[in-house]
């Protein structure tokens, strides 16, 4: 059983969900914060997540996570960090948890407007960018957008098998 840690605080009050798929299910269980200030960028990100990889797989030395697992999870982090700055109006609230079903990375912003991938139609060298919400859709086994006051909070889950 994988124990339940977070690395920042806890979800907006004022959210209601909307759209997307289920939220993660959640242990009862306590979690276990550590009072992380809100990543200045995507690198900034990365680093709180791997060093929660570490913390609590690192003793699992013949069983430790597959490289391609932890490269999809510091992936997945990377675009929602990314798109909370560039499309988000910036980053207001990140935090990194392991549960039993995987890590469960959540990302607030400023924005209500829902990301959106680009689009079969759309080709050529003019088109930059809309390639990063496809792929958090397609490594995540779970993403939710919930909607509030003050902007919206994406949650995604990764499995870590």
């Amino acid at each position: 059983m994988i124990s339940r840690r977070e690395a920042s605080g806890p979800p907006h009050p004022d959210e209601a969900p909307v759209g997307a798929q289920a939220p993660a299910a959640r242990p009862a269980a306590p979690a276990a914060q550590s009072a992380s200030p809100v990543p200045h960028n995507a690198a900034a990100a990365r680093d709180a997540v791997a060093r929660l990889l570490t913390s609590h797989f690192c003793e699992l030395e013949a069983e430790g996570l597959a490289d391609v697992v932890v490269a999809d999870a510091l992936l997945v982090t990377s675009e929602l960090v990314t798109n909370a700055f560039r499309h988000g109006g910036g980053l207001t609230r990140f935090s990194a948890e392991l549960t039993d079903e995987g890590l469960c990375v959540a990302v607030s912003d400023t924005s209500t407007d829902t990301p959106v991938g680009h689009h079969e139609g759309d080709s050529g060298a003019a088109r930059i960018g809309g390639y990063g919400w496809p792929l958090v859709l397609r490594l995540a086994t779970r993403v939710s957008i919930t909607c509030h006051s003050g902007g919206k909070r994406i949650t995604a889950l990764i499995p870590l098998t």
